[in-house]
């Protein structure tokens, strides 16, 4: 006898609209491009003022010639970036959810690519992509997302094998736009916090319960035109060096926060959580925080500095060698 056949998972695509009238267009004829076809698409907006309504309200009629439920929710007051895009996703009822934003173009084998790995991998709880950046009218610069972010091979090497909590909480490389998730994830994860974005803040619990991968090929278009809400651009010597000079205590602190919400929020989950998640959440903000308090410049910094560096946090928290340099050079 033959084993049976699973089902495959059901797929939404939840997409936020603001005033995106400029680019829609080609992010809609990608979705209903896609090889694999998704379940349905929800559709949050909150509050245009241009023509977008009317051309989503096209879209719905155009989607279910397709086959493709749309689910139009037409916010009547602004919620912002992170609340629109978590009332999209507690809306959506595919056991798989992929995260849209307005004007973005998706390569036609995303879904199929992205669905394919949850299927197979039942561990996965989020996954995401590479993706090619591309200027307003869509040419391509010649950069992808992680080459901007400069992810190092160790830390992809690190994400394929596992270890997605240690990167992620050293730094996030997860940008919301190339992202896929089990709908399970949403209830570890809601509400979300307003002090972290959306995506940073899914990846990290998905990490912490379950497994975070990444695709290396540039499954979406990313368009990059000056409006965007997270833009994403390559930052040269200059910048690196000014880093260098401006990091402030408050920052530190504020990171520190960021981490006091994970671990909090990572007790919470109980069993679900590895203790060694839930310390690294608790040593980040201790780290953070005497970042922050560092003596004022001589040998007390210095000395400070340096037993950090030999216990290895800066390597497991902050930005290694570059950290380092910028305790020290800093004035507070």
């Amino acid at each position: 006898m033959h084993a049976p056949v699973a089902e495959p998972l059901t797929i939404s695509v939840a997409l936020c609209t603001y005033n995106g009238a400029a680019y829609l267009d080609a992010q809609l004829d990608s979705l209903l491009g896609q090889q694999r076809r998704p379940d349905e698409i929800v559709i949050a907006d909150d509050g245009s003022a241009d023509d977008t309504r009317a051309r989503l309200r096209a879209f719905r009629a155009r989607a279910a010639q397709r086959g493709v439920e749309v689910v139009l929710i037409e916010n009547a007051a602004n919620l912002g970036y992170v609340r629109n895009f978590e009332q999209a996703l507690a809306a959506a009822r595919g056991a798989l959810q992929f995260p849209c934003d307005q004007d973005d173009v998706w390569r036609a084998d995303k879904l199929a690519r992205m669905a394919a790995e949850f299927e197979r991998r039942p561990d996965l709880l989020l996954l995401h992509s590479d993706a090619r950046l591309v200027d307003a009218q869509g040419h391509a610069t010649g950069m992808t997302l992680f080459r901007a972010l400069e992810a190092r091979r160790a830390e992809l090497d690190a994400l394929h094998a596992g270890r997605g909590f240690d990167v992620l909480r050293r730094r996030n490389l997860v940008t919301g736009a190339p992202v896929a998730l089990r709908r399970e994830l949403l209830a570890a994860a809601r509400p979300f916090p307003p002090e972290l974005v959306h995506d940073e803040w899914l990846a990290l619990i998905a990490a912490a319960t379950g497994t975070v991968d990444a695709i290396e090929d540039t499954l979406i278009d990313y368009r990059q035109h000056g409006g965007n809400q997270i833009g994403i651009r390559r930052r040269g010597l200059a910048d690196k060096f000014e880093d260098l000079r401006r990091l402030r205590p408050e920052t530190l602190h504020g990171l520190a926060a960021r981490m006091d919400l994970l671990g909090t929020r990572l007790q919470g989950l109980g069993a679900r959580v590895p203790d060694a998640c839930l310390a690294g959440a608790r040593d980040k903000a201790r780290h953070m925080r005497l970042r922050a308090a560092l003596p004022p410049r001589g040998f007390a910094r210095i000395g400070t500095v340096l037993r950090e560096a030999r216990g290895g946090a800066y390597g497991r928290y902050s930005n290694g060698l570059r950290s380092m340099l910028r305790d020290l050079l800093r004035g507070d």
